[in-house]
Order: C-alpha cells, then sequence, then structure tokens
C-alpha cells in the first residue's frame, strides 16, 4: 500500500488551496461546455421506432411518457446474451430516483435491442424499476450508432420533444458516459483513485486492467 505524504494542517491547506483553484477552473470550463450543448444543433427523428416494454409496444414518442425530454441509455443487451454487462449494470444502480429528473420535465430510460422477455429478466433479478425498452423489433440500436455489423456498445443519447416531432440533441459513449455515475465520480476524489492501469497514480498505488474489477453487485467477493 503506498503510503501519502503526511505534512502538517497548514501545509496541507496550502496544497488544498492549489488544488481548489483548479477545480473551480474546470467547473468554469464545464459549465461553458454545458451552455454549448444547450445550444448544439438537433435532428429531427423521423422514422417510427417500435419499442416493447411491459406495457406492450411503444413508440419513441411514449417513451417520454409525456415530458419534453428523454435521456436514453443504450444498455448492452444483446439478444440471446448469457453475459449481463458490469459497467452497465453499475450505472443503472447509481440511478437516483426519478422524481428529480421529472421535476424537470424529464425522463430516463433503458433501452437493449434484447427482447422484452429476456430484459424482464436482468431487470427482475436486479430489482431495478427504471423504464426498460427493447429495441429488437427495429433498427433504432444501429440509427444510434451503438451495434455496429451486430456488435453492441453502450451509449447515452438525449431526445427533445417538440409539438408532435422528436429531435436528437446529444450522444456519448465510453468515459462520457462513465463520468456520469457516481461510483467513477467519487473514486476520483479519493487518494487511490479507481486503481487502474490507466490512470497517472503514486508509486505503489494498487492497479490493475481497467473492467477487470467491476462486477455485478450481488458477485463481489464471488
Amino acid at each position: 500500500m503506498y503510503p501519502p505524504k503526511v505534512v502538517s494542517e497548514q501545509e496541507w491547506r496550502a496544497g488544498h488551496e492549489r488544488l481548489l483553484a483548479q477545480e473551480k477552473e474546470l467547473t468554469r470550463l464545464q459549465d461553458r461546455l454545458a451552455a454549448e450543448r444547450r445550444r448544439q444543433p438537433a435532428v429531427r427523428v423521423d422514422k417510427e421506432y417500435v419499442f416493447d416494454g411491459p406495457a406492450g409496444e411503444s413508440s419513441l414518442e411514449d417513451l417520454f411518457e409525456g415530458r419534453r425530454q428523454l435521456i436514453v441509455y443504450h444498455f448492452m443487451l444483446p439478444p440471446g446474451s448469457t453475459h449481463q454487462c458490469e459497467g452497465c449494470s453499475m450505472f443503472v444502480d447509481n440511478l437516483g430516483h426519478p422524481a428529480h429528473l421529472n421535476a424537470r420535465d424529464t425522463t430516463l430510460a433503458l433501452v437493449s435491442r434484447a427482447p422484452y422477455e429476456e430484459i424482464a429478466r436482468v431487470r427482475d433479478r436486479m430489482g431495478w424499476t427504471v423504464p426498460w425498452y427493447s429495441s429488437f423489433r427495429g433498427s433504432f440500436n444501429e440509427d444510434t450508432g451503438v451495434t455496429v455489423e451486430g456488435s453492441d456498445s453502450f451509449g447515452l443519447s438525449v431526445f427533445l420533444r417538440d409539438g408532435g416531432s422528436v429531435h436528437w440533441t446529444y450522444f456519448t459513449a465510453g468515459r462520457g458516459v462513465e463520468k456520469l455515475g457516481t461510483n467513477w465520480s467519487l473514486l476520483d476524489l479519493t487518494p487511490l483513485g479507481r486503481q487502474e492501469t490507466w490512470e497517472d497514480s503514486p508509486d505503489g498505488v494498487p492497479q490493475e486492467s481497467p473492467y477487470a474489477w467491476w462486477r455485478l453487485r450481488d458477485e463481489y467477493g464471488s
């Protein structure tokens, strides 16, 4: 285990103030990026997509549940898969109560390519209540770029409903999604970090390959 440098409280506070100044600059940069994101042009979604959920067949507009904004997490679950993605599962485990998003006229839902019966088995096992739909009968995954030549990946899309029209306004994947999960952002605050090999950490910090330590929440220690 690496030993952190131990200093007086006065020296610690001086170092903390230097770090805080950099964090504040990053916050201002993130605010500027968010402002640009709010002004990013959108593309109108003209294709009629079909989704299957617990209430049967739904359209893309139905997924909004009457609200103006829709956030879709593209959960990696291809048809017939016997593997449940640990990273996607960790992301969903981090989701809070939907009331706060709903209060801002926003709905969050999951979409996977697997048939709904396969989705329901995973949902029931994990005890998740977030709306989760199957895009099995359409090309939604392919059109949003999370399924390429039959291979699935994860991502997050944002849609805006304007009258009877739906617009695709934002998409991110990889670490753009990762930073939205509380586990990762909390670990980034700790001295040991995520303990993954890509991180620039002090000598002696334990590290292993990215994703290697991720488990379904009931499989840690097994």
